[in-house]
């Protein structure tokens, strides 16, 4: 072979060579393609965000209506007098803006991170089983109405179960977040709930409330036995900001903890209260943005004492936020 003839098999040699490596580079798995894109605070707020609007459904009423009652898309029947509407203190005329959210399952409750974890008497956070969540806000205009009477939804019990020991929550957002529930002992009138049978003879939950924002019909999850504090560890690059771990008790309803606290020094996410039932079936997930969908791992645990719970991003997978409420939704 001539010289210029070893040339040219050289040169293409090395075009081969280095077309295998960019279709190698972008033929990749997944798991190298994710090293390279970290969510922003932002991205990973907006996509919680936007399940919270999906889900917001919205009326219209009218300040001279007095009582009215609105039903949502899953029955549930909310009565709200306009004439205990005010602006300033003053009377509200004209139509008034109803905003109102309902979460019954674990799905919902991870992509709008709502979750269910109410304080106990000494200030820990232990789980709640859910009757369903609610937010129930007026405006006039965008500016924000007050309310100066009773509100009462009317929730078919078939949507969760039917639980005569559940009580009234309300729901606060605290300095990281999280949204906290509290047991309401301030009620007015009626106030609180408790369950009958409804007019057409299913099981109804009747709640009485005289405040907007987030309310919860939970209970707290009864366990008498050992308990332990548990840790998780995410892929680098990833803390509190943009992304999160939740836990899924297996066979006990509507209800998702939330390990709400983390340490940037070790990396490691927790629930820090210890409140974690030794020997207890659960799921452990982790969630994160990408790319306006969601990357997610759902791990099968059983709880032992004091354990690390480690993810990597080859566990995860990206879907949409149909598709991660489906899979949480599923779980036993």
């Amino acid at each position: 072979m001539n010289t210029k003839n070893v040339l040219m098999a050289n040169r293409l040699f090395i075009m081969l060579f280095a077309f295998a490596i960019t279709f190698t580079s972008c033929n990749s798995d997944d798991d190298s393609t994710s090293q390279n894109y970290v969510p922003s605070s932002t991205a990973f707020n907006s996509i919680r965000q936007a399940a919270l609007e999906d889900m917001t459904q919205t009326f219209q009423i009218d300040g001279a209506s007095g009582m009215t009652t609105l039903t949502s898309a899953n029955g549930v029947e909310i009565d709200i007098n306009a004439n205990c509407l005010t602006l300033n203190g003053n009377a509200v005329t004209g139509q008034i803006d109803i905003e109102y959210v309902e979460v019954f399952d674990g799905g919902q409750m991870l992509v709008t991170d709502k979750t269910t974890m109410g304080k106990l008497p000494n200030g820990d956070m232990a789980m709640i089983i859910s009757g369903g969540e609610f937010y129930i806000n007026a405006t006039k205009n965008g500016q924000q109405l007050d309310l100066g009477c009773t509100m009462n939804l009317r929730i078919p019990a078939n949507l969760t179960a039917p639980d005569n020991d559940m009580v009234l929550w309300n729901g606060t957002v605290d300095n990281e977040g999280n949204l906290d529930w509290e047991e309401e002992v301030n009620t007015v009138g009626q106030g609180g709930v408790f369950l009958e049978q409804g007019a057409g003879g299913g099981q109804t939950y009747f709640a009485f409330f005289n405040s907007f924002g987030w309310t919860n019909v939970d209970k707290f999850y009864n366990y008498v036995g050992l308990k332990t504090q548990i840790l998780a560890a995410v892929p680098s690059g990833y803390n509190f900001q943009n992304s999160a771990i939740y836990l899924h008790y297996d066979g006990e309803g509507n209800a998702l903890a939330k390990l709400d606290t983390y340490d940037a020094n070790t990396g490691l996410f927790s629930e820090h209260y210890g409140q974690i039932p030794v020997g207890l079936a659960c799921h452990i997930i982790f969630a994160t943005e990408e790319n306006g969908q969601w990357r997610y791992a759902i791990k099968p645990v059983t709880i032992s004492e004091n354990a690390v719970y480690t993810f990597t991003i080859a566990e995860t997978t990206v879907g949409s936020e149909a598709q991660l409420i489906a899979a949480i939704n599923a779980l036993p």
